[in-house]
């Protein structure tokens, strides 16, 4: 699986592989566990997954939020 190595923690923007309806490709993670629950940055909908599923659909981490909030 190539895209079981991305790395993302809570708050970080990532785009995943399809677009949302409302044309908006960028996601927050707000929520993570055995699930993850995204956010749309567009819109504000949220969308809850199965982590297997998530690292299938993620292509890549935008914003690492995680590592500026600490500061």
């Amino acid at each position: 699986m190539p895209n079981s190595r991305i790395q993302f923690d809570l708050n970080d923007v990532v785009e995943m592989k399809k677009p949302h309806p409302c044309g908006e490709n960028q996601w927050q993670i707000i929520r993570m566990g055995a699930d993850i629950r995204i956010k749309c940055i567009g819109c504000g909908h949220s969308v809850l997954m199965p982590r297997s599923e998530f690292q299938r659909k993620i292509k890549k981490v935008l914003v690492h939020r995680s590592e500026t909030d600490e500061k």
